[in-house]
């Protein structure tokens, strides 16, 4: 299985475009199974941007078809491809997490702020009796955060250490980058959970220079998610 991301204010247009079925059904975060041109392909009405956008998956096979048509249907939209680092950027200014970075299996939900999702009325599960513990005892001792890191010549990418102003080593960074909508340097980190509150000054450790950081609100783009709920 393979496919695209197709992200952007005129996302819909360009899927509405090439979709054999109508998509004002398919809500945000929703998915189904929607023909793209001669393709069957799982749609999934989200995006790891922030902005409106669509997951389009299919068969190995069909990657180069499937490529090809949304390259023509967006043609008039003037689309363009863009790459992993791209992505980063504007992942991190939503705070979004994903695996093997922000989410591993040493770290719980509530550490990571997963318990959010978790639905504890719905009966039995794998791993329900150690989330509600976690969830009805004390506050775990890591906990993941943003950072706003001053103007430097570099930008964290992932492992740099996180320290107090006092010298203690606090946590790490998971993910980093210039978030250019922002215009500023940011980072996702797993510090001390009593630091991690928004206005708790820090250091991070960046190619070797310390460089002070501050804990700010999650998702400093688009705060209520406006962007991507549209269309």
């Amino acid at each position: 299985v393979c496919g695209f991301a197709v992200i952007g204010p005129k996302s819909k247009l360009v899927v509405d475009q090439v979709a054999e079925q109508d998509l004002s059904g398919l809500s945000f975060m929703a998915c189904d199974q929607i023909d793209i041109g001669l393709i069957s392909a799982h749609v999934a009405r989200l995006s790891i941007t922030g902005e409106l956008g669509f997951e389009i998956n299919c068969r190995m096979g069909d990657h180069i078809a499937l490529r090809r048509l949304l390259l023509e249907a967006g043609n008039v939209q003037c689309i363009r491809e863009v790459g992993f680092n791209a992505l980063l950027s504007t992942r991190i200014e939503k705070s979004f997490g994903i695996w093997s970075t922000e989410f591993t299996q040493d770290r719980t939900p509530r550490m990571t702020g997963l318990d959010r999702w978790i639905s504890f009325d719905k009966g039995a599960f794998i791993g329900r009796d150690a989330a509600i513990l976690a969830r009805d005892g004390n506050s775990p001792s890591k906990s993941q955060v943003t950072l706003e890191l001053e103007d430097g010549d570099s930008d964290a990418s992932g492992y740099e250490p996180v320290w107090s102003k006092s010298g203690k080593m606090v946590g790490f960074v998971t993910s980093g980058a210039y978030a250019h909508t922002l215009q500023k340097s940011i980072a996702m980190a797993l510090i001390d959970t009593e630091l991690a509150t928004p206005g708790s000054d820090l250091i991070v450790h960046v190619v070797g220079k310390e460089r002070n950081a501050r804990v700010i609100c999650n998702s400093p783009y688009d705060p209520r998610g406006s962007a991507m709920r549209k269309g």
